[in-house]
């Protein structure tokens, strides 16, 4: 990756490196090195925690009467890999990603999964190279938006169509493992959901938790149940 693309990427970030090979580690897939210390795999693992704290804090500050039901579902739809993959994407991550030759064949640089830990792993570099407070600055950018959306303030999918199904006298959805495909570093799973005598829904995603979520909504939208959901 050029000087010139980290320099924008760094742009998009609103945040300049002190140590650039911070950065780079941050960018760089488990496909494209020999070793996975030489991955971003461990920055991905402190970026999560440091998302997670970053996000609660925010609800927890910006919904002073939300009870902690409420702030357990927004915080889960902020920090899920789709949305994690959505901000990486306003980022332009694709564009200075660094995957092994097999993987950016494959389209590895627009998968949600791969886009979602890259996001993690920049929060990540971030917090060690500038500390808590410029990771929460950064968070605070790419999430914050997020956090006030209509979305946000909606039930997630599985426990909207839980309450759809109960509030019709129907026991509760029912999910299972249709298929699983992909590397075992970047898997995506298949779920169907089936709820009493309607026609099975599916969804995919980068966790069995993911696809049940899309599993769900699928179910939702074509049954025209919950709009905005």
């Amino acid at each position: 990756m050029g000087g010139r693309d980290l320099d924008r990427f760094e742009k998009a970030l609103d945040y300049t490196f002190s140590d650039r090979a911070l950065l780079e580690l941050a960018l760089t897939h488990v496909s494209a090195t020999n070793k996975r210390l030489q991955s971003y795999q461990r920055l991905e693992f402190l970026g999560d925690r440091v998302l997670g704290l970053a996000v609660a804090n925010m609800l927890f500050i910006a919904f002073p009467q939300a009870e902690e039901g409420e702030l357990s579902r927004r915080l889960a739809d902020l920090v899920r890999k789709e949305t994690c993959a959505d901000v990486a994407r306003e980022w332009a991550a694709a564009r200075v990603l660094k995957l092994g030759e097999g993987e950016a064949q494959s389209g590895g640089a627009q998968k949600a999964a791969i886009l979602g830990d890259i996001c993690e792993a920049v929060i990540g570099a971030v917090f060690i190279d500038g500390g808590y407070d410029a990771a929460a600055t950064l968070v605070e950018r790419a999430f914050g938006p997020r956090m006030t959306a209509a979305r946000s303030a909606a039930r997630d999918p599985k426990s909207a169509l839980q309450e759809w199904a109960q509030g019709l006298g129907h026991a509760a959805p029912a999910y299972s493992l249709a298929g699983q495909s992909g590397p075992d570093h970047a898997p995506t799973f298949i779920v169907a959901v089936a709820v009493g005598g309607y026609a099975s829904a599916k969804g995919e995603g980068p966790s069995k938790r993911a696809a049940e979520q899309a599993a769900a909504e699928a179910f939702m939208t074509r049954e025209k149940i919950g709009a905005g959901v």
